[in-house]
This record gives C-alpha cells, structure tokens and sequence, in this order.
C-alpha cells in the first residue's frame, strides 16, 4: 500500500486543466474516430472519477460536464461522417451485395436504432462503429441525437460517477492514481490480445 500511495503523491501534482484535457480527448477520439476504438473509455471514466475524489483540485461537475460533452460531441462526429462521407462512398459501389447490406441496416435502425446507440454504448469497440453506421443507413437525425444524448449521459457521467463514490472506501481514495494506471494498462493490454487473437 505504501508504494502504491507515493506513486499517487508522484501523480497529484498534475494540473487539472491537464487532466481534463487528457480525459476529454480520449473519451472524444474513442468515440468519434474510428482508429481509436481500441482506447479504454470504460477504465477512463471509473478511474478519473476515483481521481476526482481523492483531490480536491479537480471539479466534478466540471470533469463530468467535460465528459458529457466529449462523448456526445464524439458520437455526433462519427455520425456526420458516416452520412457525409461514407454513405456517399457506399452508394458509389454497385456491388448487389454491399446494397443488400445497407438495405438490411437501413430497416435495422430504422426499427431499433434509438436503443441500439444508447445500448453501444456500454460495448467497447462497438460503440466506436455504432454511430457511422447509423449515420450510413441514414437514421433520423433527431432519433440518433436524442439516443445520443441519453448515452452519454447513461455512460459518460454514470460511470464517472461510479468511480467518484466507489473512493468513498479509504484505501482506494489513498491510492486512486495507482489503481486508475493499473485498470487503464489491463484494459489496453487486453485489446491488443483481442486483436492480435482475432481470426484472420
């Protein structure tokens, strides 16, 4: 526990606005941008609410709010591209089979849509592909932006949440940093043998 408590001191020192920061851009990146659905949201989210809890510099409605508008920003953006960019691309391609596909999407979010992107978002990996996907089979815009908004609000904050009272246990708070690194390095560790386990 004493290691574990001075490599939390070695940390505390980092600016808040930093950490914000840093905290932000990768729930934004794994959400938004196709390569980074290999970052580890979920780990992200419990451990800076931990963080949060343990020191008293960092805000948590701020951190939250920042949250929030990452993961919703995030989802609009893959959204966009996916409409924008990539359904354009799609319908360039005459292959019968690639039409059959976006057919079957298309009634697919057109029926369930809403609760498939508030449900992906619990996923990891399928949360960074559910929003293009939707926005390729042309889902209604305000469907997805009210299914959107109820994800992140169900993911971002409740999970950050989580993490800001499970610190409630003393040792836990004393040592939020170390056990934030540890969850963050497992969860990255464990999508890169997933992938590599992958068929080919």
């Amino acid at each position: 526990m004493e290691l574990l408590a001075t490599f939390d001191e070695q940390f505390s020192s980092l600016a808040p606005i930093f950490f914000y920061l840093v905290v932000g851009a990768i729930v934004f990146i794994e959400t938004g941008l196709l390569f980074g659905f290999f970052l580890p949201g979920d780990s992200v989210l419990f451990s800076a609410g931990l963080v949060a809890a343990a020191h008293g510099n960092i805000d948590i409605v701020l951190l939250v709010t920042i949250i929030f508008m990452a993961a919703f920003i995030g989802d609009q953006v893959g959204f966009v591209l996916g409409r924008k960019v990539g359904r354009p691309y799609l319908d360039k391609r005459k292959s019968p089979r690639v039409q059959r596909m976006i057919a079957r999407s298309e009634d697919f979010y057109e029926k369930t849509g809403w609760w498939a992107v508030v449900a992906a978002r619990f996923f990891p990996w399928i949360r960074t592909f559910v929003p293009p996907i939707a926005g390729i089979s042309r889902m209604n815009y305000y469907k997805f932006l009210s299914a959107n908004s109820l994800g992140a609000l169900l993911w971002g904050v409740g999970i950050t949440l989580s993490g800001y009272y499970a610190a409630t246990i003393p040792w836990v708070k004393t040592s939020s940093y170390a056990i934030a690194a540890f969850f963050i390095s497992a969860s990255i560790v464990s999508g890169i043998v997933n992938y590599l386990r992958r068929p080919r």
